[in-house]
C-alpha cells in the first residue's frame, strides 16, 4: 500500500482524522456496540481460547469490547493506524495482540485457512472494493462454526427521501472517504455469502450524521 507521497499524506491525514472521530462514534454507539459484541465468548474454542481477526481494524476502536483474554489479529490496508492502533492496545491491555497486517480484505494472504473463531468488520464493508470476496475471504480464514460479526451503515429504503440524498451526495463522499459509500444494500451479500446462520437488525444510528444513519448489525456462522 502506498505510503509516500500525495497518496501517502492523505492516508496518514486520514488515519488521524478516524482516530479523533471514533472516540464520538463509539459513544454514540456504545450501547449497540456492547449489545453486538456480548455474544463473543459463544465461539470461543474447545480449549477455551478465541483468536479473533478484526479486518480494517483502523485505530482499535472496538479492542474495549472484546472479552478478556482474547488474543486479537489487526489488519488494515492503510499502515499509517500503526501508531494510533498501539495507543489503543497499551489502554486495552486485557487482550492479546498477534499483530497488524497491512493488507486488505479482499487479501489476506498472512491469514491461514479455518485459523480464527471470529472475524470482525465494523464501518468497513463500506469502502472495500469488492463486498464479496471479503466475505470470501471471511469464510475462509474462519473455523467451522466461527463468526463473522459487523456493523455497517447501509442505503435507506429505496423509496425514501434519504435514499435519494445518499445517492446524490455519493460521489463526493466516496472521494472525501477512502471509498467509503453511502448506497450498498451490504446485507444482501451477506444473504448471498453462504453462511450457515445470519442474524441481522436494521437499526437506526442515533446522533450521527444523517446520510449514514440506516445501519445493519448482527452476525454470521459459518
Amino acid at each position: 500500500m502506498e505510503t509516500t507521497g500525495l497518496s501517502g499524506a492523505y492516508r496518514r491525514l486520514f488515519a488521524l482524522l478516524s482516530y479523533n472521530s471514533t472516540f464520538i462514534y463509539n459513544e454514540k454507539m456504545h450501547e449497540f456496540k456492547r449489545e453486538l459484541f456480548r455474544n463473543l465468548p459463544r465461539f470461543r474454542s474447545d480449549d477455551g481460547t478465541l483468536r479473533l481477526l478484526e479486518i480494517g481494524c483502523g485505530s482499535g476502536a472496538n479492542f474495549q469490547y472484546y472479552p478478556h483474554g482474547c488474543t486479537v489479529i489487526c489488519s488494515d490496508p492503510n499502515a499509517h493506524f500503526d501508531q494510533y492502533l498501539r495507543r489503543n492496545m497499551e489502554e486495552n491491555q486485557h487482550l492479546c495482540y498477534e499483530g497488524f497486517l497491512v493488507e486488505s480484505g479482499e487479501r489476506l494472504e498472512h491469514v491461514e485457512d479455518a485459523s480464527v473463531d471470529v472475524v470482525v468488520c465494523t464501518l468497513v464493508l463500506c469502502s472495500v472494493r469488492n463486498v464479496r470476496k471479503v466475505l470470501q475471504e471471511v469464510r475462509r480464514v474462519l473455523k467451522s462454526g466461527g463468526a463473522f460479526f459487523f456493523l455497517e451503515h447501509v442505503v435507506s429504503e429505496r423509496s425514501s427521501w434519504l435514499c435519494f440524498v445518499q445517492f446524490a451526495l455519493d460521489p463526493l463522499w466516496l472521494r472525501l472517504g477512502e471509498g467509503c459509500t453511502l448506497t450498498r444494500a451490504t446485507w444482501r451479500d451477506l444473504e448471498a455469502a453462504g453462511f450457515s446462520h445470519l442474524h441481522i437488525q436494521h437499526i437506526s444510528a442515533p446522533k450521527v450524521s444523517a446520510v449514514i444513519t440506516p445501519h445493519i448489525m448482527g452476525y454470521c456462522v459459518k
